[in-house]
């Protein structure tokens, strides 16, 4: 049997691939296409299953936070795809802050 995360990466490498092949696609037939014509929409919607996993999170049980993560990760990977940021350009940020404590890291965007 796998490792959790070691599956969720899977899951989460097959979901992006096909993410990817939706670009240039007709977005009258499909939503990922109508997200990744629209940076500012995919944004919105990512915000909307952001709020409705703190929903879930706080009153709807572990089944529901599950579906809601499901749908928040959907989308924050159609919005990564929609503005051209990179997973690994984002993996390379959550690299430099192994190590260091979160309180820590935030202290040091502070200008």
């Amino acid at each position: 049997m796998s490792r959790p995360v070691s599956r969720l990466a899977d899951v989460l490498d097959r979901l992006a691939a096909t993410i990817e092949t939706r670009k240039g696609g007709d977005p009258s037939v499909s939503y990922t296409a109508k997200l990744l014509n629209d940076p500012a929409l995919a944004a919105k919607k990512l915000g909307e299953e952001a709020v409705e996993t703190v929903i879930a999170a706080v009153g709807q049980g572990p089944d529901a936070l599950a579906a809601e993560s499901a749908d928040l990760l959907y989308h924050w990977l159609a919005l990564m795809a929609a503005s051209g940021v990179s997973l690994d350009v984002v993996a390379e940020k959550l690299e430099a802050r192994e190590g260091t404590s979160g309180i820590a890291e935030k202290a040091s965007r502070k200008g």
